[in-house]
């Protein structure tokens, strides 16, 4: 270890041009010494220089070297973090969506495909199609997801087998089935505000199971009620009837008057009872777009980003399964889970569903950006253990990357993102809105916008301004339904 010391020295008439006048300079040696020896002078005044690896993402506020970071190369290659995954927790309006935009062009560059699994406000869709991927619009009238719709797992089942396995394909369709079973539960649970029971589950498993193989094609949820109503052998034994068909009914009644509501449209806009409009593509960038629905429709939106996040990650296991057979490249995939908590706020029982989605491996060759407002989203949900599962969410993230937050975020994050005094201090200040402009008559930017602050566990923060490009302002707008000529300034109307 080297260290260097010095000694104040004397400077007479030490004027400087552009510095002022100095009255004392220090002339610093080299030591050298082995870390027992030095031991007692940690921690250093001076910390280390900012991590060069990664997406360029602006300058550090204090020392204004440019500072690089994205969860995946952090993982793969600075071995920072133990896990490929980032939570990003800040205020609206203080650049989030930015900062998520900037990490996935420098990831795509890295060869790395980017994967929106619910754009909630149409933040992303100009940047996928400027990266040539692939928008899939879902709601009302403008496009449909099957949740009995196994996707490309048949066809790559099939490839499986014929290359000579047999027991990947097996594999594969099982974690199929597994999804539709998961993501059914996951409607009923939006739609009645309560789990099914057991029983239930186990009816819908047996169900689906016996529609997979008495059925050609991809079936409907018309059709998986069909099933229940005509009470095959196999789903009775799952009832426990008793031999008798009307105890039968009444057990199975409630379930299927819940599958009647999600095939006659009802609260769900009948958005999952279709053929699914658009297939995901493995080999190119995605996002769903789903800004076509209303902010007070928070069922439909909690249950189309679950079911978008159920169809990526499934995409996922099939693009895997290929590549570990040598039928297709190796992928690697970036996938954003933005406004996670109009999920979680939907019904009771979906952090367990959320949080089995989402656990990523390390080995699964997927990195993961999970976007928050504040800190009290997770808090919001009516059951404890709900609650703490969802602070697992953040608690699990590799990489904590905080904006404008309230002061009253701090206590509740310090158990989980221990933090200083002046790096409190700091992401607090940019939680303040910003002054008001009268020659422009506006409202000034927010002193916090594109300010962030990451942190990788105990470590000291590494506090950030994004920088945009000029490529980057056309893609940047999330005002763009106000920012055009049709409004008319109040002082115009005036004159």
């Amino acid at each position: 270890m080297k260290i260097r010391f010095g000694r104040q020295k004397k400077v007479k008439d030490s004027a400087v041009r552009g510095v002022g006048r100095l009255g004392w300079l220090f002339r610093l040696k080299w030591y050298v010494a082995s870390t027992a020896q030095v031991c007692g002078l940690f921690p250093f005044i001076t910390g280390s220089a900012s991590p060069r690896i990664g997406v360029p993402l602006g300058r550090h506020l204090l020392t204004k070297v440019q500072v690089c970071c994205d969860n995946i190369s952090w993982f793969r290659i600075a071995k920072l973090i133990s896990n490929p995954s980032m939570a990003i927790l800040a205020l609206p309006a203080r650049g989030k969506s930015t900062l998520v935009r900037r990490i996935m062009t420098g990831v795509r560059a890295f060869g790395v495909l980017n994967m929106v699994l619910g754009d909630v406000k149409g933040e992303y869709i100009d940047l996928i199609q400027k990266l040539g991927g692939q928008v899939i619009r879902l709601g009302r009238g403008e496009g449909y997801i099957n949740v009995l719709d196994p996707g490309g797992v048949i066809e790559a089942a099939e490839r499986l087998r014929a290359a000579g396995f047999s027991g990947e394909a097996r594999k594969l369709l099982a974690q199929a089935h597994g999804r539709k079973v998961a993501m059914l539960c996951t409607l009923i649970t939006i739609q009645r505000k309560e789990s099914p029971t057991d029983r239930e589950v186990s009816i819908i498993n047996e169900a689906i199971r016996v529609l997979d193989k008495v059925h050609d094609g991809v079936p409907l949820l018309g059709d998986l009620l069909t099933v229940i109503q005509q009470a095959p052998p196999e789903v009775r034994a799952m009832v426990v009837d008793r031999g008798s068909m009307q105890r039968y009914r009444e057990i199975t009644e409630d379930l299927e008057a819940s599958l009647i509501a999600l095939v006659s449209g009802g609260a769900m806009g009948g958005c999952f009872s279709r053929e699914t409009t658009t297939q995901m593509k493995l080999d190119r960038d995605v996002v769903f777009d789903i800004s076509g629905i209303d902010e007070s429709e928070s069922d439909l939106l909690g249950a189309l980003l679950m079911a978008c996040w159920s169809q990526g990650f499934g995409t996922i296991d099939v693009a895997h399964a290929l590549a570990d057979a040598g039928l297709e490249p190796h992928r690697n995939y970036e996938v954003i889970l933005d406004e996670i908590w109009k999920a979680l706020r939907t019904s009771s029982g979906l952090v367990d569903r959320m949080d089995a989605l989402t656990r990523l491996d390390r080995n699964t060759g997927v990195g993961q950006i999970q976007v928050f407002h504040t800190f009290k989203d997770t808090l919001s949900l009516p059951k404890e253990e709900d609650r703490q599962k969802a602070m697992g969410l953040i608690e699990r993230a590799g990489i904590v990357v905080m904006g404008g937050l309230p002061p009253a975020e701090m206590p509740l994050m310090e158990p989980i993102v221990p933090m200083s005094k002046r790096e409190k201090k700091m992401v607090t200040s940019w939680s303040s809105p910003g002054t008001w402009d009268p020659k422009t008559n506006s409202e000034g930017a927010s002193p916090g916008r594109g300010k962030f602050l990451i942190k990788v566990g105990g470590r000291p923060g590494i506090p950030v301004e994004v920088l945009l490009t000029e490529e980057e302002l056309p893609i940047s707008d999330t005002n763009k339904r106000w920012n055009n000529q049709a409004f008319i300034a109040p002082e115009k109307v005036a004159a």
